[in-house]
């Protein structure tokens, strides 16, 4: 009988087992901070243009299947950098400084498409390689300074953002070829240079998309299945007690921003190589002393994905989804910034949703959970009848 009972437990349903996971306990915390992000935005929306708030809420949330290519290609940078920092998090590291990884990353790959010349095949790959590595560069300082001199890594990160955004405006406009002065931007990229399409007619989507969900994926494997993520995450929970095991922190705080830097750099590769939908052009940097907004945006994308990296996926995708679609919202009379309001509120709420989510879990579970029990326990004898027959 008590075979009988486990067997009938173990291919029955468990609620309980499902909602006391972390992964429902983000995914229903993530969901909760995206529905008040979206109602605080219509709410916004009705003050601002009553007649008119339906029609642009309707873009807002569905605007984006319309453009679904740009929506991938504007949610690859973001993806990266959100896994940046999202990576550097599980370490118990604040990566701020993404956007500066970013825009080095895009000068080094800028550099190889305008300054070596390489056969067609080759060139891209050698150019994306080179984001990833002056992402690196620009991600080992902050590590080396955390590591090495205890210095908090929000501070030199966020300071690395400003002067790489400076060195970077800098050696683009003292760099002729790159540089085209009447336009106050860089020129075009060799053709040979610009990562593959994906074929969608009137879009930036390329295979760098591809490549970003790939880079996820592993990353998520290496967290979850090797040692070197144990380690990491280990020592992001409790850095004392890690050292106490015999891991190596300091190192382990170099190579993870070292990796992080690599992440936020390719992002600033797949952003700049990306082919453009107008033909015989591609995309183009202008050097306005401004930091990079993607590098902000990762941040936001990893605080709604939890920092695991597949949760990173869903929320880029998702976040660039909104962004195309409130960029339709003008064409009934809103400014595109009203999506910048409903994403600020989405990233204010997840900062505190799990706590809101504990709550909605109690509910739910009180609502439910008895009513499952109760189809468990009923369907316990007919199993039983079925076996002894």
């Amino acid at each position: 009988m008590q075979d009988n009972k486990k067997s009938s437990q173990k291919s029955g349903f468990d609620f309980r087992s499902i909602t006391k996971t972390k992964g429902f306990s983000a995914f229903t915390a993530a969901l909760l901070a995206i529905a008040l992000g979206l109602i605080f935005g219509l709410i916004v929306m009705t003050l601002a243009n009553p007649s008119k708030a339906m029609a642009g809420f309707r873009y807002v949330l569905v605007g984006g299947f319309s453009r679904f290519g740009d929506v991938l290609y504007f949610a690859t940078p973001i993806l990266m950098t959100g896994l940046a920092v999202g990576f550097a998090f599980k370490m118990g590291l604040f990566n701020i400084g993404a956007s500066g990884q970013y825009t080095m990353g895009m000068f080094f790959a800028l550099y190889v498409g305008f300054m070596v010349e390489l056969p067609a095949g080759l060139h891209w790959i050698v150019a994306i390689l080179a984001g990833m590595i002056g992402g690196m560069i620009w991600g080992f300082i902050p590590g080396i300074f955390k590591a090495l001199l205890n210095v908090n890594e929000v501070i030199t990160s966020i300071m690395f953002n400003y002067i790489g955004m400076y060195l970077v405006d800098m050696w683009v406009q003292g760099n002729a070829t790159m540089y085209i002065a009447s336009k106050s931007r860089t020129n075009y990229l060799p053709s040979t240079v610009q990562i593959p399409s994906l074929g969608v007619q009137g879009s930036n989507v390329n295979l760098g998309i591809i490549f970003a969900i790939l880079i996820a994926v592993t990353l998520f494997i290496v967290l979850q299945k090797t040692t070197f993520g144990y380690e990491l995450k280990a020592t992001g929970y409790n850095k004392y007690a890690a050292d106490y095991a015999g891991m190596k922190g300091k190192r382990n705080v170099v190579v993870t921003m070292i990796i992080a830097g690599g992440l936020a750099g390719l992002g600033g590769a797949f952003a700049i190589l990306a082919p453009s939908a107008i033909a015989g052009s591609s995309m183009t940097y202008e050097p306005i002393n401004i930091i990079a907004a993607n590098g902000f945006n990762g941040i936001a994308v990893a605080l709604l994905g939890s920092s695991n990296p597949i949760g990173i996926i869903f929320s880029a995708i998702f976040i660039s989804h909104i962004q195309r679609g409130g960029s339709l919202a003008n064409l009934v009379g809103f400014k595109p910034e009203i999506i910048d309001v409903v994403i600020a509120v989405i990233i204010y709420f997840s900062a505190f949703a799990m706590i809101m989510n504990s709550a909605l879990a109690k509910f739910v579970k009180s609502k439910f959970g008895k009513k499952v029990e109760m189809a468990n326990a009923n369907a316990e004898p007919t199993t039983t009848n079925k076996e002894a027959k």
